[in-house]
């Protein structure tokens, strides 16, 4: 049975349920900070949140004023109406300027014995406890405080909750710090390159990255990544398979003071959970059949560097517990070993999971979600970006074409199809796509009919895709193998048609399908 501590003032509630209800406010803060662009509306949405799912109430999130250092009230919970007049916190004036001007959390449990209160905002409740947090900026600079008083959850989980607070804080200071960028209602935050290119040869870090600055949907990924590079705090990239989270993780390395350090990367689904351990832990020789020679584990190569743990969401639920003390602690034994081994190491993890549904559905365990998500940067899956395959497709074409020893050339044709294709499997599906109508073409001209996609029974121009059947045969900025193509989907497969279509003989179109080396699909 679970102890709770009844007070006058707070509701209690069993841990797993106090548990749930932070889970379920992180989620929903995610969800706003992916969806909320307008700092403003993200501020009053953030606070409404931790009132409905979190049960913190009577809250407010204050930023500081560039010329005087005082805080100014931004936000107050939706239910209660912002002051008419300007209300500004001096640093070290009342509990919320002694945050700012001490950069530290405080935790007051009974407010109405604690003189420091001045009471200037009139919405606190002398009954109930009190968290406040500072968010922080890139040079430890408190740019601003949250302020919430618990309304249930047992008093012995106050600091519990300040823990959640302090994860939203500093979710809030990447959105705040974003807004440096295009906000001059924020003059305190100067202006700052992204910081792409910090090497003296000015050689793009990741092929392709600088693009993402041109992306309506990538942009704001690169400013979370440039902003996650600064710090050593543990990020989960998030998103579809395929959708580039490696990319995102080598480029938070990179960006990173650690750039010069090992840079490490663990598939957590291509393992068992005993050679996973093996594999991050490492082993002592004698270990176990086959462990001739002692072996360094991948926490103990990344050292002073980054480790990539990709796929984290497929480890089982009783291997979640060792990783869960080493990213904790900085802890660990080889296998076979007695010797404790400490690392430092920066985490980065991907998943293409929903954790906070695994955790719901008990197969994540929620302690090590909390650890996880720090930082959480949602990659957006290639549908919602089409406007970015055309330099995509370039980039990766440049990297096949190095590969093949030639240069490969895509018509406009071929470049509507992929725009108007699904991609269920994101720009990995997109660079298969590629290689395959590469290895097709004939002198390395890609055309529309060199573009084929998984079907029943093996690859075809899928339905609803703009192919050949799409295309006008007279379109004059079609490749000939496109415009014989064209005619001949128009005209059912029968040459003698297309041939009157594209004012040939039908000896002429036989001739064309063969050296274009078109297929003839019988119908």
């Amino acid at each position: 049975m679970e102890r709770l501590i009844h007070t006058p003032a707070m509701f209690s509630i069993t841990r797993n349920a106090f548990r749930s209800s932070q889970i379920e406010a992180l989620y929903h803060v995610s969800d706003a900070l992916a969806h909320t662009h307008d700092l403003g509306s993200l501020l009053r949405k953030v606070l409404q949140i931790l009132h409905i799912h979190a049960g913190m109430g009577r809250g407010a999130i204050l930023l500081t004023d560039p010329e005087t250092g005082g805080l100014i009230v931004q936000a107050i919970g939706e239910e209660y109406p912002l002051p008419a007049k300007r209300v500004c916190y001096l640093p070290g004036e009342g509990i919320l300027g002694l945050i700012v001007s001490s950069g530290q959390a405080m935790i007051i449990e009974n407010p109405s014995l604690d003189s420091r209160f001045i009471h200037r905002l009139g919405l606190l409740d002398p009954i109930l406890p009190f968290i406040g947090v500072p968010i922080f900026m890139n040079d430890h600079h408190v740019a601003g405080v949250i302020a919430v008083q618990p309304m249930f959850g047992n008093r012995d989980l106050l600091r519990d909750q300040g823990v959640l607070l302090e994860i939203i804080a500093n979710l809030l200071a990447q959105e705040i710090r974003k807004t440096k960028t295009t906000d001059e209602s924020y003059p305190w935050m100067g202006s700052e390159s992204l910081g792409l290119d910090p090497r003296e040869d000015g050689d793009t870090l990741v092929p392709g990255l600088e693009k993402w600055m041109e992306s309506k949907v990538m942009r704001p990924v690169l400013q979370c990544i440039v902003q996650a590079a600064k710090w050593d705090s543990v990020v989960l990239i998030q998103g579809e398979s395929g959708t580039g989270k490696e990319v995102a993780a080598s480029a938070i390395h990179q960006l990173s003071s650690r750039a010069d350090e090992p840079f490490v990367k663990v598939n957590c689904a291509a393992l068992s959970d005993n050679l996973l351990e093996s594999e991050l832990f490492g082993h002592e020789k004698g270990a176990f059949t086959g462990a001739i020679n002692t072996r360094k584990g991948r926490f103990e190569l990344a050292d002073r560097g980054t480790l990539f743990l990709d796929e984290i969401g497929e480890i089982s639920p009783s291997f979640q517990s060792k990783l869960l003390r080493v990213i904790q602690e900085g802890t660990f034994e080889r296998v076979g070993g007695t010797r404790t081994l400490r690392t430092e190491v920066r985490i980065v993890a991907a998943t293409n999971r929903d954790l906070y549904q695994e955790v719901q559905q008990g197969r994540f365990r929620a302690d090590l979600f909390y650890r996880l998500f720090v930082f959480p940067i949602q990659m957006p899956p290639l549908r919602d970006r089409r406007e970015d395959i055309p330099w995509l497709a370039d980039i990766l074409l440049k990297r096949i074409g190095n590969r093949q020893k030639r240069l490969l050339q895509l018509s406009s044709g071929a470049l509507t199809t992929l725009c108007h294709a699904d991609w269920p499997g994101n720009v990995r599906e997109l660079e298969n796509t590629l290689e395959r109508a590469a290895i097709m073409s004939v002198g390395g001209q890609i055309d529309a009919t060199h573009i084929f996609f998984p079907g029943p029974g093996g690859m075809v121009i899928a339905d609803g895709k703009p192919g050949a059947a799409s295309m006008d045969p007279e379109d004059s900025s079609l490749t000939e193998r496109e415009r014989v193509m064209a005619a001949l989907e128009k005209s059912g497969w029968v040459q003698a048609k297309a041939a009157r279509m594209l004012n040939m003989t039908p000896r002429q179109i036989a001739y064309r399908v063969k050296i274009l080396g078109i297929p003839i699909r019988q119908l």
